[in-house]
């Protein structure tokens, strides 16, 4: 049974980060979100029962700043090609990172691969139950740690990510959105808010809602269920007085680090990946160029070196962006030609 504790019940959190939250508001809340949950949760296959605690991992990992809709058929595909960890650990590196696609941040590839590794050679192919146990895995930090714990083993734990924490922030103390990354003082404060019971429940509960209504922008507070305790909403939905850090992506290193990695995944698919690409289709200045220099080259190779080319002719800052992608391990070089690793 739903509380259904009126507005004064709730505290005011305005003069506190982390505010006290009385009982009854916190019940209210939890039964609420985890009911709201059970009635509308999205259908996604890393949910269904059975799914293995890999295939939770490799969600989370796949999951982080990426949307759901992207993830999903890549993580249908990634399952059926790697169901195991041992499977990820004995796959080519090459594959792996062509696998991951457009996912963003491919050193997150590098990283479960090399977890993958661990859990198949030390830990008899078997994902650790515990946040503690997981966090010493490559590449798990304590949001990742905590979700793995909780949705593949049902342990109790504290799942923080930006959606979860802009409900609590906007819930309870009245603020538009959380800082930029948690502390230990919201970190202990959270945790106080997770029930005893369907703690799982409510730690994607809590994540969903701030996916689907308490968003970022253009929260849909009229069809929210807690409007009437939300404390942010009673004090009119106050603005944070900083604006949001976005990130840009047109014309930023980012977005020509990924350029430069589509030809190297066409490489891969064309299968030249002995070969490479040579250094000096991307690095020519506009006068030394030859078009000529593609020829020898697949289409779609072809077409993703004209790309970069398009993005940036400073020879200096293509050269550095190549040399980072060799140092984290995604790129190798070998005698004037690039590919895609392939240990």
């Amino acid at each position: 049974m739903t509380h259904r504790a009126g507005p004064e019940s709730n505290p005011s959190g305005s003069t506190s980060a982390f505010p006290e939250v009385s009982e009854p508001v916190l019940r209210r809340v939890q039964d609420t979100i985890i009911t709201w949950f059970e009635d509308t949760a999205r259908d996604l296959p890393w949910r269904h029962p059975k799914t293995s605690a890999w295939a939770i991992l490799v969600s989370e990992i796949m999951s982080q700043q990426t949307p759901v809709a992207r993830v999903e058929p890549r993580w249908r595909a990634w399952m059926d090609k790697w169901p195991t960890p041992a499977d990820l650990a004995a796959a080519p590196t090459a594959e792996v990172l062509h696998s991951w696609d457009r996912l963003g941040y491919p050193r997150r590839a590098l990283r479960l691969q090399e977890a993958a590794e661990v859990i198949a050679a030390d830990l008899d192919n078997r994902v650790p139950e515990t946040t503690e146990e997981l966090e010493r895995l490559p590449g798990i930090g304590s949001y990742t740690a905590a979700a793995v714990s909780s949705f593949a083993f049902g342990r109790k734990t504290t799942v923080l990510d930006t959606n979860v924490r802009r409900v609590l922030i906007r819930l309870f103390a009245g603020r538009e959105r959380p800082t930029t990354s948690p502390g230990r003082k919201e970190t202990t404060w959270a945790a106080a808010l997770v029930p005893e019971d369907k703690h799982v429940e409510w730690n994607a509960g809590v994540m969903e809602f701030g996916a689907l209504v308490c968003t970022a922008r253009n929260p849909d507070c009229p069809a929210c269920p807690l409007q009437d305790i939300c404390t942010w909403n009673r004090l009119g939905r106050p603005a944070s007085a900083t604006k949001p850090k976005t990130q840009k992506w047109a014309g930023t290193d980012r977005q020509l680090r990924g350029a430069i990695m589509d030809v190297l995944k066409a490489v891969h698919v064309a299968g030249d990946d002995r070969r490479g690409v040579r250094l000096d289709v991307f690095t020519a200045s506009v006068t030394d160029f030859d078009p000529a220099d593609l020829d020898s080259l697949a289409e779609s190779t072809a077409t993703a070196v004209v790309r970069v080319r398009e993005l940036s002719a400073d020879q200096d800052r293509i050269n550095r962006l190549i040399s980072d992608l060799v140092d984290d391990g995604l790129a190798q070089q070998v005698d004037g030609r690039l590919a895609l690793p392939n240990s």
